[in-house]
This record gives C-alpha cells, structure tokens and sequence, in this order.
C-alpha cells in the first residue's frame, strides 16, 4: 500500500502536499520578515555594519548546529523535529510582534529572536530535505524539487512587493504579523503529513558525536558531492559581500524607498521562477556538471551588472541574474545529494554540508558591514565577481563537469 502510494503523481501524493503547503506559506511569510526586518534595523541604527551582523546572525544556526542538527534529524522522528521547530519558530516570530506593539523593540533583541527563529528554521529545513526522499520515488526528486523551488521563487517574486507596500500603508508589526500567521498554518500542516519510518542500515549508535562523525565521513568520502559543497563554500563567501550590504547600498546610496526595495526583490525572484521552470528541460540535454559549472558565468554577468547600476530596477535585474543561477545550481545541488546519500545518513550529511557551506558567510558579512562604514561599496561587488569567474575556471577543468 505504501509502495503504491509512492508511485502516485506528485499532485496525488498526501503528503508532498502537506510538505509543499506548508513550504509555500513559510516561504510567503519570511518574505515579510526578509524585507520588514532590514528596514526596521536601518531605521533603528542607520547603520550597515548592524544591518549586516544581522544576516551575520542569521546565518550562525548553520555552522554552530549543522552537524548536530543533522543528527538529530536522523536520530529522532523527523515529523516530530519540523512539528516542533515549527512552533518554535512561532514563539520566536510572538516576541518580536509583543515587543513591538509594547513599543520596546532594541537591536539585541532583533538579534536574540533572529538567532532562535533561524536555528529552528535550519533544523527543520534539514528535516524538510530528508524527508522528502521518503515521500516520493527516486525518479520524482528533480521534479519534487524543481516544483517546491518553482514555487519558493513564485512566491519570492510577488512577496517583496507585497512587503514593501504593506510596510508603506501599514507598520512593521502588520507585517510581521503575516509571516506569524504563515506560521501557525505551517505547524498544522506539519501535524498532517504522514513520514514512513527511516529503514536504517544498522542499529543507532548510542553517541550523537559518532552519529556526527559518520555524516563527515560520508561527505568527504563522497566526491561527488564535496567538489559542489567546496565550490559553494566560495561562491557564499563572494555572495555574503554583496548581500549583507544590498538594501543599505540600495536605501542609502541609490535612495530606494520600501516599496522600491520590495519590487527589486520582486525582481530578482523572476529569475529564480525562470529557473526553476527550465531546469528540468535543461536537465534532459545537459548533464548535471554542466548545468553546475555554467550557471557560474551567469553570477559573473550579475556582479558585473551590479558594479555599473545605478537604480533600484537594474540591482533588481543583476539579482535576477544571480537568482536564475542559484536556484539551477541548487536544485543540481539538493538532487545530488539526496540521490548519492542514503536516507538514514541524509540528514547528517545534509547538515555537514551546510555548516561547510555556510562557514564563510559571516565573516564575508562581517567584512562588508565594515567596508561599507568607510569605503566605496561597488568595490565589494568586484570582488565578489572575480571570486565567481575563479570558482568557474575550477570546475572547468575538473572531472566533476562531466557527472550526467
């Protein structure tokens, strides 16, 4: 019964449903809060360096609780982590709103909740990718994954806009108000969405740091995957100098209101919904490694746009660019690894490899706040442009470009 369950269309499939509902409302809300969020702390600071320790923050989850994290999801039910990541991610978005409607809101306490909502939302994340394997055959990975990505860059091209203009009519507690809702309705979804259990090569190891250890081993054995997990490692080192300082350079430099900033991010999630419509065409004539390694030329051509803009639509064209390149890679990415891992190291190899991943970016955040305290900002997005033809120029000439 399971098996045929399995076998359905994805639109027929319960629970890819339940994972896609809820995927789409969280995504809808955090464009709220991606947009509310840096505007609150520049009108409370002025500042870029705060505004970057932000996404600095944001982004310590994935280095100090990626492998225990992926652990975890492999040891303990995963349908009971997203339940309750879920509905801590709801207590973390109810003290925010109850500090701003009490009129107490401060910097720290931005950063304290941002650090809760971000780890919460890692680890379930985590879960969220390792299940879906388990809920969907083999050959529906790249469409599962193309359609939850379709869908994540639909939702990102309309929610900008709809955050910008809504912090333009009403406040930021409105705002973050629906990202709340959003949640809410995601923690019910995750209530109703049934997971087989994990079929387990062997009996749990009673230490979580061999648990730990076997997900390392298993990354760094498999090179197939490790050459994309280096290759992203810079490529977010060279993203995390432009994103840290994008809406200060765009508000304080370019003069973009919210609803400006809102539509650029509209924008730019254009090109993730191109990409996440074409890739599965893509993937019928090219092989992955080529899709990988020539979707860093289009990174290329979106820093050397960004050098030269000088409104909010053309930073929201040279996002568009990065997003289309993005979201091909990271569904070559996701796919990758979820095909060349087994299911029950899945979740430590998926949180290894984002701790890997994201263990540049926030010292490149941290570099760019303080640049742009002092120095020329269009000199980080050149920067950030040699890093992407340097990472090109690698995968050029290695083995991993001819992976079908």
């Amino acid at each position: 019964m399971k098996a045929a369950v399995l076998q359905r269309p994805l639109w027929r499939n319960r629970n890819f449903l339940f994972l896609w509902g809820g995927s789409t409302l969280s995504s809808f809300g955090m464009q709220m809060y991606s947009i509310a969020i840096p505007l609150l702390i520049y009108d409370l600071s002025k500042s870029a360096l705060s505004m970057s320790m932000m996404r600095a923050i944001e982004f310590f989850p994935n280095i100090f609780l990626g492998m225990l994290a992926g652990a975890l999801v492999d040891r303990l039910n995963r349908k009971k982590m997203m339940v309750w990541t879920s509905f801590i991610q709801v207590l973390s978005m109810c003290g925010i709103i109850a500090l701003l409607l009490a009129n107490h809101i401060e910097l720290w306490h931005l950063y304290v909740f941002g650090f809760v909502l971000s780890s919460a939302g890692y680890t379930f994340g985590n879960a969220n990718h390792s299940v879906l394997p388990q809920i969907v055959t083999k050959e529906q990975l790249t469409s599962a994954n193309a359609t939850l990505s379709f869908i994540d860059t639909l939702i990102r091209m309309i929610g900008p806009g709809i955050a910008g203009i809504l912090l333009a009519v009403f406040s930021y507690t409105s705002t973050l108000t629906i990202y709340l809702i959003c949640l809410v309705i995601m923690h019910v979804c995750m209530h109703f969405l049934h997971v087989p259990p994990v079929v387990k090569q062997k009996e749990t190891s009673n230490s979580i740091w061999k648990d730990m250890k076997e997900g390392i081993d298993e990354l760094f054995s498999n090179k197939t995957l490790l050459t994309p997990t280096i290759t992203v490692l810079f490529s977010n080192f060279a993203s995390s100098l432009v994103i840290g300082v994008l809406i200060f350079f765009a508000t304080d430099q370019i003069g973009a209101d919210s609803k400006q900033v809102g539509f650029m991010f509209t924008l730019s999630a254009i090109g993730g919904l191109i990409g996440a419509s074409v890739i599965s065409s893509i993937r019928k004539r090219f092989g992955r490694g080529v899709i990988y390694t020539y979707s860093l030329l289009f990174d290329i051509a979106s820093m050397g746009l960004l050098i030269f803009a000088q409104t909010w639509w053309a930073i929201g064209l040279s996002l568009g660019i990065r997003t289309f390149s993005t979201t091909l890679s990271n569904i070559v990415y996701f796919t990758i690894r979820q095909e060349f891992t087994p299911n029950h190291l899945l979740g430590r190899v998926a949180g290894t490899s984002s701790m890997l991943m994201k263990l540049t970016l926030p010292f490149g955040l941290f570099i760019a706040g303080l640049w742009a305290e002092w120095f020329p900002i269009r000199v980080l997005f050149v920067i950030s442009m040699c890093i992407f033809i340097v990472l090109f120029l690698r995968l050029f000439f290695h083995p991993f470009r001819k992976l079908t």
